[in-house]
């Protein structure tokens, strides 16, 4: 799947939105990649799984021995993922704020995990899922997902195999430039934060 394909899909879905987006990151943009929306055709969402897959080396598709992503955002995909790759799926979530495995999930010590999202913005989330699969037992062999937003800057401390990279500039609120100050924000994403101004 080339990138142009790939951003057919999420143009198809109305995934793709354009305005003054307040991530979940703080930062803001004139773009938003709402990849809930891409991922609600389960045939879209196997397509997409099953082009990352293919786009990894053999290598670690080979090592892998579970998929874990973050909850909400990674749920689908990494469940598409683990489908794809032939391997459970699990998600950590963070009922008091912090990543944990919960559900009776579990990790057999040293088992070779793929963290899987939907959206990097910063790497924040990812960071943070992967120090919690890593103190669970499991050791995080590379990390996936759907986009890369920094468009191969993110450092996760693993290799990391995005199915797209783009490059939508994103400012801090102090730094707006006119025609994104001019129109309100929204905050689309599921993080609980405060209203956009």
């Amino acid at each position: 799947m080339q990138d142009e394909e790939i951003l057919a899909e999420f143009r198809a879905s109305q995934a793709l939105l354009e305005g003054h987006f307040i991530l979940s990151s703080g930062l803001h943009s004139a773009h938003y990649l709402q990849c809930a929306r891409v991922l609600m055709d389960p045939m879209r969402a196997s397509r997409l799984a099953s082009a990352l897959a293919a786009r990894m080396p053999r290598d670690v598709r080979s090592q892998i021995d579970l998929v874990i992503s973050p909850a909400m955002g990674g749920l689908i995909i990494g469940h598409e993922m683990g489908r794809a790759l032939g391997v459970e799926a699990m998600f950590v979530e963070r009922p008091t704020g912090t990543f944990e495995l919960r559900r009776g999930f579990a990790i057999k010590p040293g088992q070779k995990v793929l963290l899987m999202e939907d959206v990097v913005t910063t790497g924040l989330s990812s960071r943070e899922a992967i120090a919690a699969v890593n103190v669970a037992g499991g050791n995080v062999i590379a990390a996936g997902a759907l986009v890369d937003r920094t468009a191969g800057e993110v450092s996760l401390g693993v290799p990391f195999f995005p199915l797209i990279s783009l490059n939508f500039p994103t400012f801090a609120e102090d730094a707006l430039p006119p025609e994104l100050a001019a129109i309100p924000g929204v905050k689309p994403g599921s993080r609980k934060e405060p209203e956009a101004a």
